[in-house]
């Protein structure tokens, strides 16, 4: 990767932007449209300016759960100015509600591979999926950023479906997907500073949390299974048209 897409922040740590892949018929992601990141809480003033002023960014997609928005508060952006869309992909998992004393579940590996952990966000809610692609296809949208707590799972499976529609190689997809690994152990430091995380983070070994390439390739391949992500998008109403919007977003 392009130490370029990397972007450098005092309170964020797992920050890229998607621009500059590589597509299957010989396109590129736009830069500067759509960028991924870990919690942005700890967003410093200086991060803010850059975010806003030199990416010009408009809106924040935020995937946390509803306890962790309560607890967090939606971030400094957010406060800035930025419209703010939750949408929430583990919907039963509230620690209010007693679910649980984690603020989210620990994925459950088979053997390494989170691909049915991922598939569960598509099982139980489709509709936060479809409009998820929904604000990153929309041209009002600008923009935006796209985060949860670790940037890595909720955050990677909607920017996997969003690549994977506007076509980009999938050995890309699967590669940046991976990538989150060079920077886990200080998503990790971040994570249990936080006294929202901290107690889920104490007794996590480092490697439960690291993202290995196999879930990706077996979450795309799974969906080959069932038709192919495109088709399972048509058939939740996430159709030709929107598809159509958001590679035109994406793509040159």
């Amino acid at each position: 990767m392009s130490a370029e897409r990397w972007i450098e922040l005092d309170g964020a740590v797992n920050v890229r932007d998607l621009g500059g892949l590589p597509t299957v018929d010989g396109g590129t992601t736009n830069a500067g449209v759509l960028i991924r990141s870990d919690n942005l809480q700890g967003l410093s003033d200086k991060d803010v300016r850059r975010l806003v002023d030199d990416y010009g960014l408009t809106t924040v997609l935020d995937l946390r759960t509803p306890t962790e928005v309560r607890l967090e508060g939606p971030g400094p952006l957010v406060t800035e100015g930025l419209r703010h869309v939750n949408l929430d992909l583990i919907p039963t998992w509230d620690v209010a509600e007693g679910a649980s004393e984690r603020i989210v579940p620990h994925e459950q590996r088979e053997e390494g591979d989170l691909s049915h952990f991922y598939l569960t966000y598509l099982d139980q809610m489709p509709q936060s999926v479809v409009d998820a692609l929904r604000v990153l296809a929309d041209p009002a949208t600008g923009p935006v950023v796209v985060h949860c707590a670790a940037g890595k799972d909720r955050t990677g499976v909607i920017v996997a479906l969003a690549l994977h529609v506007a076509g980009v190689d999938r050995a890309e997809i699967v590669a940046d997907y991976a990538l989150t690994g060079e920077r886990i152990e200080a998503v990790r430091d971040r994570l249990a500073a936080s006294p929202t995380y901290a107690e889920d983070m104490k007794n996590r070994p480092i490697d439960d949390m690291r993202p290995h390439a196999l879930s990706m390739r077996h979450f795309l391949d799974r969906l080959d299974e069932r038709g192919g992500a495109v088709a399972w998008l048509t058939e939740q109403g996430f159709g030709p048209d929107e598809q159509a919007a958001l590679r035109g977003r994406l793509i040159s």
